[in-house]
């Protein structure tokens, strides 16, 4: 009989040690650590959406330098995209305009109907010469009139315009028409400012190279002050032989991208 008790004492103790010896079960989280687990996944789902933010603004930022060869129907004008223009208009680039006037390029010509004091709304440079008469611009974009929600009759806004030396104009409607005038003029192309590749590929044209070589013997490298009138002469008729050879097709290096 004391060996019975005595066993069932030793299962009895075995039994509670091993009890006591037990792994406690998992714990569930803490509420406050499931809400400190959430901020951190929405804050990564802001940071990817916010990248991607960003390399849109950075693909339409670079679009916007990029030279457009096709245009966008506003009206009855087809013009360059809009963020091309503003940038554009903020800086000066006679290489591009020459681009952009070449032969067959799709954007819409403009003649001046009165001479015009030049300047230019968007900020960037603007030429000290005035815009006379007849002369050929390009039309970058239309202003709509700002009337403060009021319909009034005859305001039509205006337009801001590239001309051919590069700089942008801002005019009102009725100082713009298309009906291409007998003898259009345009405003010079400024030589010294063009790149290398550029005025090679002008010289390299037999009519245009040799009065480019007339007019660098006759004004020696001046423009300005006291010039002979041979010089100034000689200036007048390379301006235009520059123009007619980028009206006719003549070839140019691609200019580069705007900053």
């Amino acid at each position: 009989m004391r060996s019975v008790q005595s066993s069932f004492v030793l299962v009895l103790i075995g039994s509670l040690v091993a009890c006591g010896g037990a792994a406690p079960p998992p714990s569930a989280p803490e509420p406050a650590e499931a809400e400190a687990a959430a901020p951190s996944a929405a804050a990564s789902g802001e940071a990817a959406e916010d990248g991607d933010g960003k390399k849109e603004e950075d693909a339409a930022a670079d679009a916007s330098r990029q030279i457009p060869t096709t245009c966008e129907q506003k009206g009855d004008v087809c013009v360059p995209p809009a963020a091309f223009v503003k940038r554009l208009c903020s800086g000066f680039y006679p290489d591009v305009a020459l681009s952009l006037f070449a032969k067959g390029s799709p954007f819409t010509r403009g003649y001046l109907t009165r001479d015009t004091e030049a300047w230019n709304a968007s900020g960037g440079s603007s030429s000290n010469d005035k815009l006379l008469f007849d002369e050929e611009v390009l039309i970058l974009y239309h202003r709509a009139p700002d009337t403060g929600g009021m319909v009034v009759s005859g305001a039509g806004g205006g337009y801001d315009v590239l001309r051919w030396d590069g700089t942008c104009a801002s005019l009102m409607t009725e100082e713009v028409r298309q009906h291409v005038p007998p003898k259009p003029k345009f405003a010079p192309i400024p030589w010294k400012s063009l790149d290398e590749k550029t005025r090679e590929a002008f010289q390299a044209d037999e009519k245009v190279g040799k009065i480019v070589a007339e007019r660098r013997k006759e004004c020696k490298g001046a423009t300005m002050g006291a010039v002979s009138a041979k010089c100034e002469k000689v200036d007048k008729q390379m301006g235009a032989a520059l123009i007619e050879y980028v009206r006719g097709g003549g070839a140019l290096p691609a200019p580069g991208a705007l900053k």
